[in-house]
């Protein structure tokens, strides 16, 4: 019987049998209709079990005694020219040491990092004063030491903090406080993301309508009955500057977030 490991394989039989039927689906489509099969809400947490099954990632000869105390900061991870947003799974490459290490004591303890953007991108060791002051706490999906040193990794994005206080460590770490969101389900939050996901699908031409309804269901496809998930969903796709994600990113009230995204719609529309 398949398990969760499997997982890529059901994938791919999925595709190939939906296909026959003349329903396209791409690869990150049938893994969160495959995650759903297994019992679990999206891919994010399926790719999460999946790893949790294989081999600690430690060096040869390492021993996973790494503890975190009470009142410890959380490793930074900066990014050069990305903005994460709750709920996104982003590739990514890490190649300064400091960056290394923190990704290293997060695989050693429970694999959460603090993903900021840096506010000058030519900055090789940023300091906090050169990070941008809200960020997200993420979920280190997977690793994978290339040949030259790099680490690519996958993360997942959690929920929006801001950084707190500097924590003495051999890498960048700080305190960090969780953002609690405002007007996420007011009836405006509602029609503003209705109009949000509206504008998007036309803007960007995107048709589900060859996917039939409980299949859109199953993959957990964007619509409105969650603002602030539709909002954090939408943003990081719009042709924006990194400035203007950080601010989308920064904006607690949901509906002010909402607000700020068809603003940018239009603006791109216009500008097409």
């Amino acid at each position: 019987m398949r398990d969760f490991r499997d997982a890529k394989a059901m994938a791919h039989s999925l595709r190939e049998a939906l296909k026959a039927k003349s329903v396209s689906l791409t690869h990150s489509e049938s893994l969160e209709l495959v995650a759903r099969t297994l019992g679990l809400p999206n891919w994010n947490h399926l790719a999460a079990r999946i790893e949790s099954s294989l081999p600690p990632l430690m060096p040869a000869g390492a021993t996973n005694s790494v503890t975190v105390t009470a009142g410890a900061g959380i490793p930074i991870v900066p990014m050069r020219d990305l903005v994460v947003f709750p709920q996104m799974v982003a590739p990514i490459f890490v190649g300064r040491e400091k960056t290394r290490r923190a990704i290293e004591r997060a695989l050693a303890t429970d694999r959460r990092v603090f993903v900021v953007t840096q506010r000058r991108s030519a900055d090789d060791d940023p300091q906090l004063d050169a990070l941008y002051p809200v960020g997200v706490t993420a979920a280190v999906i997977n690793r994978v030491a290339l040949t030259d040193g790099t680490l690519k990794l996958a993360i997942s994005g959690l929920e929006r903090a801001a950084v707190g206080k500097l924590v003495a460590e051999e890498f960048l770490a700080a305190e960090i406080a969780p953002i609690e969101e405002s007007n996420g389900q007011t009836d405006k939050a509602v029609l503003l993301s209705r109009l949000v996901l509206d504008a998007y699908r036309m803007f960007a031409n995107v048709d589900y309508s060859n996917v039939p309804p409980q299949l859109q269901a199953r993959l957990h496809l964007p619509d409105i009955g969650d603002p602030s998930l539709l909002a954090d969903t939408v943003a990081p796709l719009l042709p924006v500057s990194i400035e203007q994600r950080q601010q989308l990113l920064e904006t607690s009230d949901v509906t002010a977030r909402l607000e700020a995204i068809l603003d940018l719609i239009k603006a791109a529309q216009k500008a097409a």
